[in-house]
């Protein structure tokens, strides 16, 4: 599976008084990266509902704050697959100031849950799919 970073830059209404991203906007570019990293493979988020009837939900996340993001910055938000189960996905999320693999911040495990997109409880991801994610 490949290795795969979004770049992001910090805008002012990312940061607080004092300059430094809000803890909460972190989720917010792991995101991102999540969303860019299925598009990378293919798979847009409303495709996924309108032609195999799927959502991914985030159904649980762990975050180390390292260092601050400061106004500014280039970050590089990664998005690895780490877990591949029947109906869940583990993805593994660092962030980087200016370059991948340079000043670690911030360290994310997000995990998601694939749902029916009408009654939002749990299915198993579509065979397709997966192949799509491993390939």
């Amino acid at each position: 599976m490949d290795d795969f970073y979004w770049p992001v830059r910090v805008y002012y209404e990312d940061t607080d008084a004092g300059g430094v991203v809000y803890y909460a906007n972190y989720l917010k570019f792991m995101e991102r990266a999540r969303t860019e990293y299925l598009r990378h493979f293919g798979l847009e988020q409303d495709v996924l509902r309108e032609e195999y009837g799927i959502l991914f939900v985030v159904a649980g996340v762990e975050v180390d704050y390292r260092r601050p993001a400061r106004f500014n910055d280039q970050l590089q938000v990664g998005a690895f697959l780490e877990t591949l189960g029947r109906s869940r996905v583990t993805f593994s999320q660092p962030i980087y100031r200016e370059r991948a693999g340079g000043e670690l911040l911030t360290q994310g495990r997000v995990k998601a849950a694939c749902v029916d997109a009408e009654t939002l409880r749990p299915r198993p991801i579509p065979d397709s799919v997966k192949g799509r994610l491993q390939s």
